[in-house]
């Protein structure tokens, strides 16, 4: 297999998990490009946190023409893969590896962070959503979207299980759903929704609305103040 073989191998089988795990991926991101138009100018300056696999990126870059993109990941192989999706759009995306705080200071028009903030430890969330206010202009929207659901029992534990099992295979092992579950609720950070709208208060942002709702997974727009 060829390297460009193997790329696009690579970007259609991520793309592919998305579809699978993520209720209604393929219209939760002209969901967000449609949110975010609303309060930015043609000519908007977005920032991308958790960027790798560049699926993201695309789809705003393909609806907006004159947008152009600060990504960051802290992964340098799903950075590799995020390069090669959004290569149509080259001259329009800057990438970066690391985390927050390794993104220019903008200002920048938008902000999103999809699909990454369970992998964030509680005790760097706030500042993580510190630091995303930090760079962005007054009023400007930001895009949050991940697991949150009820952390009281047995919902936590139901939700889990709702989450691996939308996500599986028809014929998956049984074995291999159960250590999925288990990672989940071991390794992951996931709070309640009202505890992600206190925190997206808490760190500068206003007006915080749910848009999204795909079994186990949730997404707010905010915007700064």
């Amino acid at each position: 297999m060829t390297k460009n073989s193997f790329d696009k191998h690579a970007t259609s089988s991520y793309a592919d998990g998305l579809v699978r795990q993520v209720p209604g991926y393929s219209t939760l991101l002209p969901m967000v490009s449609q949110l975010l138009a609303e309060r930015t100018p043609t000519d908007a300056r977005i920032l991308v946190l958790g960027a790798g696999g560049g699926q993201e990126i695309l789809a705003l870059a393909n609806a907006h023409s004159g947008w152009s993109f600060d990504g960051v990941d802290p992964s340098s192989k799903m950075l590799e893969l995020a390069r090669e999706t959004v290569e149509p759009h080259a001259s329009r995306v800057n990438l970066h590896e690391g985390y927050i705080s390794d993104v220019p200071q903008g200002p920048f028009d938008a902000a999103t962070s999809i699909l990454i903030f369970h992998f964030i430890p509680l005790e760097q969330r706030l500042e993580t959503l510190t630091q995303i206010r930090q760079r962005l202009n007054k009023g400007a929207p930001f895009i949050l979207v991940h697991l949150s659901f009820p952390q009281t029992e047995p919902e936590r534990s139901l939700w889990i299980a709702r989450h691996v099992t939308f996500g599986q295979s028809p014929n998956a092992d049984p074995a291999k759903a159960e250590t999925a579950r288990q990672a989940i609720a071991d390794q992951l950070t996931i709070i309640s929704p009202e505890d992600e709208e206190k925190m997206l208060q808490q760190a500068g942002f206003s007006n915080a609305s749910l848009f999204y709702a795909g079994m186990s997974i949730k997404g707010w727009i905010a915007y700064a103040d």
